[in-house]
């Protein structure tokens, strides 16, 4: 009898310990406690000085991790296991947040520094009232090109890349709603159509576009196109602001058909475990020089209009990055079209790049 009493109590240790390691395994990538946060945010998207000032001022250590996309984000919260305190989704990525219940509503009371927040970009229909979300960053997409490097092309259209001239020399950004966008622009259709011939005709333009098509890549069209080893790029408005920062040949537009305006938001997740540390870390991101700092650190552009008037004039008067609002007036905003028209969208893309020759 004295065996198995001992076995037994052998075993709950046993259990008792592995469940212990598991718990530690599962949340050490997380919060510690009121003293740390967790913010999961987009890579590059951040003054990491700005990281240090914050854990100076408040007292709260920031680990900071970096995801690739909203996908892959919002599955890891999905998940659990980590506990972020805050995240960055993209507008469609809030709504899908959202519905799957992974955000806690917002607030404002905490959050003092949100009067700093143009209120052209408040209460968008992706997040009415901002019930859960505060605008973090926001731009175009667009072409980036070098004229230099091209024999005359200019692209006020969309239909520009597909100009036989451009054989093997354009880049296409690696994301389905933006790289099919443009054929659905081109064709005066919307972004967030659901038409299954209408995404059919996109796609079928699309594949002509094929031979022109140089590589579908993501970031390192950036190091790409400051080297002149690429000459035009399907690209957002960051990331053509940091092209031109490094090579001052390279220009910026926004066709006249129109295009996407994006939208990166502050959230906090379900999984926080230290909310009161998120809030002031949000309000400290939304100090209007401290917004100012990490704008043009990251060379997107900020929500935050108080923020502008410490920035370079030279930045924030440059409208291929500060379009005027009736320059928005021709740009859609992307909704959440639901996980089977998003398969749709996937699907015709990835049959779009196995295409490629």
């Amino acid at each position: 009898m004295r065996g198995l009493i001992s076995s037994a109590a052998a075993i709950l240790l046993v259990s008792g310990f592995l469940l212990f390691i598991n718990y530690r395994l599962e949340h050490k990538a997380g919060s510690a406690g009121k003293d740390t946060i967790t913010v999961y945010n987009w890579g590059e998207y951040i003054d990491p000085d700005l990281l240090k000032e914050f854990e100076e001022k408040e007292g709260i250590k920031v680990i900071y991790e970096t995801f690739d996309s909203n996908e892959g984000m919002m599955g890891k919260i999905e998940q659990g296991g980590t506990s972020y305190d805050v995240t960055v989704p993209s507008e469609y990525a809030v709504q899908m947040m959202e519905e799957k219940d992974l955000l806690i509503p917002l607030d404002f009371s905490k959050i003092p520094n949100i009067q700093h927040i143009d209120p052209y970009f408040m209460d968008l229909p992706f997040d009415p009232d901002n019930q859960y979300s505060i605008p973090y960053f926001w731009g175009t997409v667009g072409i980036a090109y070098n004229p230099s490097l091209l024999e005359g092309q200019t692209f006020e259209s969309w239909d520009s890349l597909w100009d036989a001239s451009l054989r093997q020399k354009l880049i296409l950004v690696d994301s389905a709603r933006e790289v099919i966008g443009v054929s659905l622009n081109s064709l005066g259709y919307s972004l967030n159509s659901t038409s299954l011939q209408e995404l059919k005709e996109a796609t079928d333009k699309l594949e002509t576009m094929g031979p022109n098509v140089k590589a579908v890549i993501g970031d390192e069209v950036t190091q790409l196109m400051i080297n002149n080893e690429a000459s035009v790029a399907l690209t957002w408005s960051g990331q053509a602001a940091d092209m031109i920062s490094e090579n001052d040949e390279i220009d910026y537009i926004v066709p006249e058909e129109g295009s996407n305006l994006w939208f990166d938001n502050i959230v906090i997740p379900k999984t926080a475990t230290n909310i009161e540390g998120a809030y002031k870390f949000i309000n400290f991101m939304l100090d209007p020089e401290v917004a100012a700092q990490n704008a043009e650190y990251v060379g997107y552009s900020t929500p935050n209009i108080s923020a502008l008037s410490f920035m370079d004039e030279e930045i924030t008067s440059d409208e291929r990055f500060y379009p005027d609002e009736q320059a928005r007036e021709n740009l859609e905003v992307y909704e959440n079209l639901g996980l089977e028209t998003l398969g749709v969208y996937n699907e015709l893309f990835l049959k779009f790049k196995m295409g490629l020759r």
